[in-house]
């Protein structure tokens, strides 16, 4: 819509966030239409949306990533990012915030949706990105405006300033009435809105909710407040210049309504955007980057395409960008730019440049990571942007289902680490499994579907072993290994007395020698620490043995036959044959558990730790956060398993949790007995 003139701000960078199904994707669909960049808003529902083209996201009808699509309105350039609302897939939302200009929040008036909203604008005012408030869903409500934003505000530590209040029709909204313009619209569906004018109740009432308007704005303002306490209206020009400048500085959080499925109160909130979003100047200062003349870009995601290769998807923050040119990373590596794509959903388009504001994917840079600042300049440029990953809270061990593939599914996993940090991989050093870590079921279950779809790798998975070791509670002294074989030419002996004894819980294991006379030659000694060792990998019960010291005191050796095998295999052998005699016992790994969740549901995550032998070390509101609280407790891993997703379920989506080791703990009786029966039948 209009003609595509670049605006004195350069193109402009907006997110679209949101709690989980507020609506972001509708509305994204809802502005493309609306200025003329589709033909017609496709459905998330009937799977023709032009974000979340995924297959992954058209077959769950969610957002399991971001998508971005560019549009000309009124002469300016916009692309918009559509960030996924699941906190399981939150880091695509964190990584690109620092490289827009502006944020939409989409939400609607659900109580239940509170705390993810709070959570998001969080995440706005700590990076102090300007933010609008898009009321959508507003065909379907069933409260006045003012009880909505009362119910709204807690989530928000700006004030939340309405510029639009509904036109009621009896229990329906027919329209609404901008508050900064004072003028009056009536809604029509997939059609611009018409103007209508005000009379009796409706012009009161916009008034009234004009007058508080400006009473908040007025805050910010000194000459506003003299002209509203001399009863003066002021000029309508000077309440547009405050209320853009009051969100550029992060002092209020203008509301807005509307329905995206319906496509009512998009022109309205364009116009808003456009009128008082900041550009890519204001953006790179928020973020410090130096003034500067040559290209400087941001990476906010790293796309591995099936045929196409990596794209780095970024942000230019200054300057001039050509296909072809060299880029330094912050980190120090240099690549050149094969390919500069304008960035349209499923469907982007080759450049042959960029300039400043233009978000942009760039091919195949191999050194570029997500986080990383780019420049054309011949030193590394200071990173911008410190993207931290949020640590696992759901595991699962993976294996290719032909051993074949497992270098395929090696690669195949660092490339999905490239495209989401918040799925880590680890290796298990005593069952050498690859465990997936991620943010919750549909992460992990999503990380799984694009290994086959986008990789080729079909991978099987199963739940995470537990860190279980065992101990032993008594001593045993003077316990002989030997190890005697004769088979022609050179035998093997190897002969040794041995102290067993426990350690106090957490001191290791300790080895030493008390060997007189040259009964083991001391050259063979550290062959018997070794076979000791060897022996405390598995003990009676099936688990590493911890805790213990072995003293050698004794042996005898043959000048021919004993060598380093054969004492090594004779510890092996004296420490597997006193161990069973030393009263073996299961060790279990306790971990401290800080788990934070909405004040309403603490109880029933009190209700879940009790349940999960969870023993309550603290509880204390939230430092910070109005309606939270924090829950920390001592939980065996065992438990922790899947609680993030009983704990997702009993907070709307909101609460989580970090752990950190805390000490190995007896287990005795039945639940001993039921996990070593368990792993035996494993092995």
């Amino acid at each position: 819509m209009g003609q595509d003139v670049r605006s004195p701000r350069g193109p402009r960078c907006i997110a679209l966030v949101g709690p989980f199904q507020s609506g972001k994707t509708t509305l994204l669909e809802a502005i493309l239409a609306r200025t003329g960049a589709i033909p017609k808003a496709g459905s998330v529902d009937a799977g023709t949306s032009h974000g979340d083209a995924s297959p992954e996201a058209r077959h769950h009808k969610m957002s399991v990533g971001l998508s971005a699509a560019s549009i000309s309105f009124m002469g300016d350039s916009y692309t918009f990012i559509d960030c996924p609302g699941s906190v399981e897939f939150a880091h695509d939302m964190r990584a690109a915030l620092p490289a827009v200009d502006a944020a939409i929040v989409v939400c609607e008036a659900d109580e239940k949706k509170l705390p993810q909203l709070q959570i998001i604008l969080r995440e706005l005012e700590d990076l102090k990105i300007p933010r609008f408030l898009f009321l959508n869903k507003i065909d379907k409500a069933n409260k006045r405006i003012r009880e909505t934003l009362a119910t709204l505000q807690p989530a928000s530590r700006t004030p939340l300033v309405l510029r639009q209040i509904p036109i009621w029709k009896g229990d329906l909204i027919e329209g609404f009435v901008d508050l900064a313009l004072e003028r009056a619209f009536v809604y029509r569906e997939h059609k611009p809105s018409e103007v209508v004018a005000l009379a009796g109740g409706d012009l009161d009432r916009e008034k009234e909710a004009r007058f508080s308007m400006l009473e908040k704005l007025a805050d910010h303002d000194d000459a506003l407040m003299e002209q509203l306490l001399e009863d003066i209206q002021p000029p309508r020009d000077a309440v547009f210049d405050d209320l853009a400048r009051e969100l550029r500085e992060g002092l209020i959080c203008p509301v807005l309504l509307g329905s995206a499925i319906r496509e009512n109160g998009v022109l309205r909130l364009m116009k808003a955007l456009r009128h008082e979003a900041p550009g890519v100047a204001e953006t790179a200062q928020r973020l410090g980057a130096p003034a500067q003349k040559d290209a400087l870009a941001y990476v906010f995601k790293t796309v591995h395409q099936l045929h196409g290769g990596k794209l780095s998807l970024v942000r230019l923050l200054a300057g001039h960008l050509d296909d072809g040119a060299t880029l330094l990373s912050s980190s120090g590596e240099s690549g050149r730019v094969s390919g500069i794509l304008g960035v349209n959903g499923a469907h982007d388009t080759k450049r042959s440049s960029a300039e400043a504001g233009d978000t942009i994917a760039l091919g195949k840079l191999d050194a570029a990571k997500t986080g990383d600042t780019l420049s054309v300049a011949k030193t590394a440029p200071q990173a911008l942007v410190k993207v931290e990953a949020t640590p696992g809270v759901l595991s699962m061990s993976i294996a290719a289902n032909d051993r074949k593939d497992d270098v395929k599914l090696g690669q195949a996993l660092i490339r999905l680490n490239e495209e989401d940090p918040s799925l880590t991989m680890v290796q298990n050093p005593r069952t050498h499994d690859i465990v997936l870590w991620g943010q919750g079921e549909m992460h992990l279950r999503v990380a799984m579907e694009r290994l086959k779809d986008r990789f080729g790798v079909n991978a099987k998975s199963h739940p995470t072993a537990i860190g279980y070791q065992e101990t032993i509670r008594k001593a045993v002294s003077h316990q002989r290994g030997r190890h005697k074989k004769q088979s022609g030419g050179h035998g093997q002996f190897g002969d040794v007395v041995l102290d067993i004894k426990p350690m106090p819980r957490g001191a290791g294991f300790e080895f030493a020698e008390k060997v007189v006379g040259g009964a083991v030659p001391r050259n063979y000694i550290p062959a018997v620490e070794e076979g000791v060792v060897d022996a405390l990998a598995r003990g009676p019960l099936g688990f590493p043995v911890i805790d213990v010291h072995v003293t050698l005191t004794d042996g005898s050796y043959h000048s021919v036959d004993s060598s380093d095998l054969a004492f090594r295999t004779a510890a092996r052998i004296g420490v597997s044959e006193a161990l069973p005699q030393c009263q073996p016992v299961l060790l279990e790994p306790i971990h401290v558990v800080e788990i934070v969740c909405p004040t309403e549901a603490t109880a029933k995550i009190n209700a879940i730790l009790s349940a999960r032998r969870g023993q309550i070390l603290s509880f204390d509101t939230r430092d910070g956060w109005s309606g939270w609280d924090c829950v920390r407790a001592t939980m065996p891993e065992a438990e922790i398993g899947d609680l993030i997703v009983e704990l997702r379920s009993a907070t709307a989506g909101a609460g989580s949790f970090t752990r950190q080791f805390d000490r190995m703990a007896e287990v005795t009786g039945r639940d001993a007995d039921k996990i070593i029966a368990a792993h035996r039948d494993a092995a």
